[in-house]
């Protein structure tokens, strides 16, 4: 092997920072959605599963959904940011689709999840969040940059 093909090797072995620049902000906001959306549910589930059962499963799924790309985005590498770009844009389907049901019909939940009304509960940033990851992971990998 020559010495290129070593550093070749040693570079594709090195995983791409995930977590540099707003990367850093990233993991923040998804680590405060992940301890969040889980204590939440987890109350609720515990205490008044049979009041709002979907709204507070979905609120579980959510945080479950957090806590992988949240995962994703400290591990690094190619693979972590397709599986992070996947998540987030999973997110962003349920955010608009459980934002919408919940005007739609509102009697479907009695009780609000984390993805009410597109987050309003939480100052929208269940819209904003994989708006924004999506972007910058994009950005990132488009630059071939250790986004």
């Amino acid at each position: 092997m020559t010495s290129g093909e070593a550093e070749v090797a040693a570079t594709e072995d090195k995983p791409t920072r995930l977590i540099s620049g707003p990367g850093i902000l990233l993991v923040w906001l998804y680590g405060v959605m992940v301890v969040g959306a889980v204590s939440r549910s987890a109350y609720q589930i515990a205490t008044e599963f049979d009041r709002a059962p979907l709204a507070y499963s979905l609120s579980a799924l959510a945080g479950v959904v957090y806590g992988f790309i949240t995962y994703t985005l400290v591990r690094g590498g190619e693979t972590a940011r397709r599986a992070a770009r996947v998540c987030c844009a999973t997110e962003l389907v349920g955010v608009l689709t459980v934002g919408t049901w919940t005007l739609v019909e509102p009697s479907a939940f009695p009780d609000a999840t984390v993805w009410s009304d597109f987050g309003m509960g939480y100052v929208f940033i269940p819209v904003l969040l994989p708006l924004s990851a999506l972007y910058w992971l994009r950005k990132g990998a488009r630059h071939g940059e250790a986004a």
